[in-house]
């Protein structure tokens, strides 16, 4: 067994247990949330868009104290902050308590989801890092694979105020001893021979090689956090608009899951021995062709379409973590993440309310928008070989 890899499965474990406690938790608790609390359920689902925005806020200091102290201490204080915030949770009575509830939420997410794990391995095995980035979203796409069933479960059992405690209790029982088990970041060079003293972290964030590839990337990822997180939310319908039955939408969205695992084994197989900007631009010409098959062909298209957009949803996941490692080293690493993640993290949330209107407005033709945002996206990764790449 690779001496490396329990730490890579101590971060994935981590990744399963953060975004089934936050970003998976609305999908089965806002209905009732706000069924008990006298709201809409979309003002429950705002309050988790305001946790996005706060996370992305949050995300430039929370990588910054990565690269100082490294990811131990990090990703430990996610696991307290997530615990509060789901307990205060589980005893809000009112708007203002759910809002500010998520806000904590938002805290805790910019400490302790992929941005901060990646950045915990960097920091101790630098430029060496790209598989073990691979491994940690390997696990770290079962999330929804197990959180939704066990919220479920909770919630039809107990009810979603101890679902909210259960996630709580979690997070100090596993998730604690899983990120005590990531080893102490030292000052010096860290766990890989190739980073010396040069790439240990400055206190201030440093000079970037240029704001072109700065800007390309957080564009990238902003377009690819926009398609994800709107087709979660709106797929069947998409789906059903385009002419295919619910039961065969809810099978096709079941597709997306396994289509993500497959593309990141095969990024962890032969796709490693490509330059990730290759992969990387593989991947954001997925949605795209899924989306004109769609439209072309109508509903004996939808599989394709489904199994299309998951495997370019999971090979960019990985290039969110390995395309800033290549193009900009691991100095500074988790300060640029939560940088460049801002504006993902900020399109995440206007994502549901934004595609929701498209595809009120032009039904199925909204995958116009996600089609030609994504050819947006590969076309700042084809400019980024002059850039840097």
């Amino acid at each position: 067994m690779d001496p490396r890899a329990p730490l890579v499965i101590a971060l994935g474990l981590g990744q399963v247990l953060a975004y089934g406690s936050t970003y998976y938790l609305p999908a089965v608790l806002a209905a009732p949330m706000a069924a008990e609390l006298g709201l809409s359920v979309s003002t429950a689902f705002a309050a988790f868009s305001l946790a996005l925005v706060v996370s992305a806020l949050c995300g430039p200091r929370a990588g910054a104290w990565v690269d100082r102290h490294g990811g131990r201490p990090v990703l430990l204080a996610s696991n307290v902050v997530l615990a509060g915030a789901l307990a205060a949770m589980s005893q809000v009575h009112g708007p203002a308590g759910l809002f500010a509830a998520w806000a904590l939420l938002g805290v805790g997410m910019s400490l302790g989801l992929y941005e901060s794990a990646f950045a915990a391995l960097v920091r101790l095995w630098g430029s060496d890092s790209r598989g073990g980035i691979t491994g940690i979203t390997l696990l770290g796409g079962l999330a929804s694979t197990a959180a939704w069933p066990l919220s479920a479960w909770l919630l039809t059992r107990y009810g979603w105020r101890d679902a909210c405690l259960a996630w709580a209790g979690l997070h100090l029982l596993l998730g604690l001893p899983l990120h005590a088990s990531v080893p102490r970041a030292r000052s010096a060079a860290l766990a890989h021979p190739s980073v010396t003293d040069a790439d240990v972290v400055p206190t201030t964030a440093p000079a970037p090689p240029g704001l072109g590839t700065t800007l390309a990337l957080a564009g990238v990822f902003a377009i690819a956090w926009f398609n994800s997180t709107a087709m979660a939310a709106h797929l069947p319908q998409l789906l059903q608009a385009s002419g295919v039955g619910l039961s065969t939408a809810v099978w096709i969205g079941g597709l997306i899951g396994p289509a993500q695992v497959a593309a990141r084994l095969a990024e962890f197989g032969f796709l490693r021995h490509w330059h990730p900007l290759l992969s990387a631009r593989l991947a954001a010409g997925l949605h795209p062709l899924g989306a004109a098959l769609l439209l072309a062909l109508g509903p004996v298209a939808a599989p394709m379409f489904g199994l299309l957009h998951g495997a370019g949803n999971g090979i960019l996941t990985i290039a969110k973590g390995t395309l800033p490692l290549v193009l900009f080293g691991p100095a500074g690493y988790g300060q640029r993440q939560g940088l460049l993640m801002m504006p993902a993290r900020v399109s995440q949330a206007l994502a549901p309310w934004l595609f929701g209107l498209a595809l009120e407005a032009w039904g199925p033709s909204a995958l116009w928008l996600t089609g030609g945002c994504s050819l947006v996206a590969l076309a700042l990764l084809l400019r980024l070989r002059a850039l840097g790449g």
